[in-house]
């Protein structure tokens, strides 16, 4: 067993995860997200109570392991993106600090990728989750109306370009540095669900181990669309399957969650509790 609840489906009930909300700030904009209004009743990426500052981290970590000893990984999530935000860097080498036997993992978009790695290979990450929703460029315009890159906002075909391009090259060098990767994709019908085999081929390829394929949850841009359907999720992720495993049991987590995925989501509350 891997021992990581997102990596593996035996483990999904049986190791806590703790993810750090301590990352406001984004620099991509997905048409599918809308992080302005979040409900603290609501489980999915981009919500979290409230944002932690790094020298809160090791208390929080304290905290949420005496309300849970089974807690084995500790990640970061967002709210935004981790690797935008210096802050994650800065809370995980806290809690590395005071807590060395953790294992640790970080959620992006992979636009950084390449240039973080080094700071997350230092801090002691070990397992990545990259999310990638295109494989060509004329997808990719649809799913992101800008990305903020080298001090300058891209948007249309420039930003499509510019990102598919890092994702990769990204993955393929924390791959090759050892990093456990997977690959999150977004379902969204009529958009990329005709070239989800492509983006499962080009990840195995630069070396992702593994592939969660989220349904769209209509929200933003796309608040207006439908989700995908159980037949079309089963489809996507049987096409998928070529070429990576496909995870089956994700449960689209806050950037807040804490406790054993298969077992609910109560200790996000305990613990939020214990810290007011």
């Amino acid at each position: 067993m891997i021992r990581h609840p997102c990596f593996d489906e035996k483990a999904h009930r049986q190791v806590g995860r703790l993810h750090l909300p301590v990352a406001p700030r984004c620099n991509i904009r997905c048409a599918y997200c809308d992080r302005r209004y979040p409900c603290i009743s609501e489980n999915r990426p981009g919500t979290a109570r409230r944002v932690i500052s790094p020298e809160e981290a090791p208390e929080y970590v304290e905290t949420a392991l005496t309300l849970e000893p089974r807690i084995e990984i500790v990640g970061v999530a967002g709210p935004g993106e981790p690797l935008a935000n210096e802050e994650t860097l800065e809370a995980l080498s806290r809690v590395r600090e005071r807590f060395p036997a953790l294992r640790f993992c970080v959620s992006t978009n992979g636009l950084l990728l390449k240039d973080r790695l080094p700071d997350l290979l230092s801090v002691g990450v070990r397992f990545l989750t990259v999310t990638l929703n295109a494989a060509t460029v004329r997808t990719a315009k649809d799913l992101y109306l800008w990305i903020s890159h080298q001090g300058r906002r891209l948007s249309g075909r420039e930003a499509a370009e510019v990102l598919l391009s890092r994702q990769l090259e990204g993955l393929s060098a924390a791959a090759a540095a050892g990093l456990r990767v997977k690959v999150n994709t977004v379902l969204v019908p009529g958009v990329n669900d005709t070239e989800v085999a492509e983006i499962a081929r080009r990840a195995w390829e630069a070396g992702a181990q593994l592939m969660n394929i989220i349904p769209l949850i209509p929200l933003g841009h796309f608040r207006d669309r439908r989700a995908p359907t159980e037949a079309e999720i089963r489809w996507a992720r049987r096409l998928a399957s070529r070429f990576l495993p496909q995870f089956l049991s994700c449960r689209r987590c806050r950037a807040d969650a804490a406790g054993v995925p298969g077992q609910g989501d109560a200790l996000q509350d305990l613990l939020w509790a214990a810290m007011a």
